[in-house]
């Protein structure tokens, strides 16, 4: 009768964890919820849509690099990269403008594809500004120069030495990076210059280099070379009209300033 009895409480017991068991699979596991999607966005707030009905000035400089990474990752939207993109520079899109594509890649979820695609658009921005300023050909002052070679040089992470030729009218025949170096300076070959201009049949240049620094005074070694170019240049009747120094800060010209 005991064994009976104990045999009954055990068929229930069994019951009851079984009973408990199942009630606990069928409910919900508790997880963290997914980063909701740009798409579950009102259709105003989605970027790409906001661009088709109000034009890209309606967008913010977050939305527009957010179309350009185009999506983002399981823990963060494309607008939470294009923040983090931005505030990798300070939100200022020069230095932006200098990151280079390793750069990009720091960021998780920014992969080779759209590091690349950051790098492409700023390089187009670049340009339409040169092409724009490329308008006005001629070559009044310094600043004429200067609206059209700083865009092309101020980015630039290593010291980078241009010329621009110039005809007898001072009209642009061409602008050309004669020699690329480091972050102090870079070896210029006068004798390049010189060939350059005469296959241009130019009779007027403009020479000009970046400093990464920002730092625009000229050194020492940038007087020097100037020297150099300009009496080489005497010998074959070519006038040398200025030399700028550049940075993302702006310029500064040696004929302004009386060091030519």
């Amino acid at each position: 009768m005991k064994l009976s009895l104990f045999n009954h409480f055990d068929f229930l017991w069994k019951d009851v964890f079984s009973g408990f068991n199942q009630m606990l699979n069928r409910m919900p596991v508790s997880r963290k919820p997914p980063i909701s999607g740009i798409k579950s966005w009102a259709i105003d707030d989605r970027p790409r849509e906001k661009l088709m009905m109000k034009g890209p000035a309606a967008l913010s400089d977050v939305e527009l690099l957010a179309i350009l990474i185009q999506h983002g990752h399981k823990e963060k939207t494309a607008i939470d990269l294009a923040k983090e993109v931005l505030e990798q520079s300070g939100r200022d899109w020069n230095q932006l403008g200098r990151r280079t594509i390793a750069e990009f890649m720091q960021i998780k979820g920014i992969g080779e594809a759209k590091a690349i695609a950051i790098a492409a658009a700023l390089e187009i921005g670049r340009r339409r500004q040169t092409a724009r300023l490329q308008q006005r050909p001629v070559i009044r002052c310094g600043q004429d120069a200067a609206d059209i070679l700083q865009p092309l040089l101020a980015d630039e992470r290593v010291e980078v030495f241009c010329v621009m030729l110039l005809n007898q009218g001072h009209r642009v025949l061409s602008h050309e990076i004669i020699s690329r170096g480091g972050i102090s300076g870079t070896v210029v070959d006068v004798r390049q210059i010189i060939k350059r201009a005469l296959e241009m049949e130019s009779s007027a240049l403009i020479l000009c280099h970046n400093h990464p620094s920002g730092q625009l005074q000229p050194s020492e070694a940038d007087r020097a070379i100037t020297r150099k170019i300009v009496s080489a240049a005497q010998l074959f009747d070519i006038r040398v009209l200025d030399h700028l120094i550049v940075s993302v800060e702006g310029y500064f010209s040696m004929a302004e300033h009386g060091l030519l």
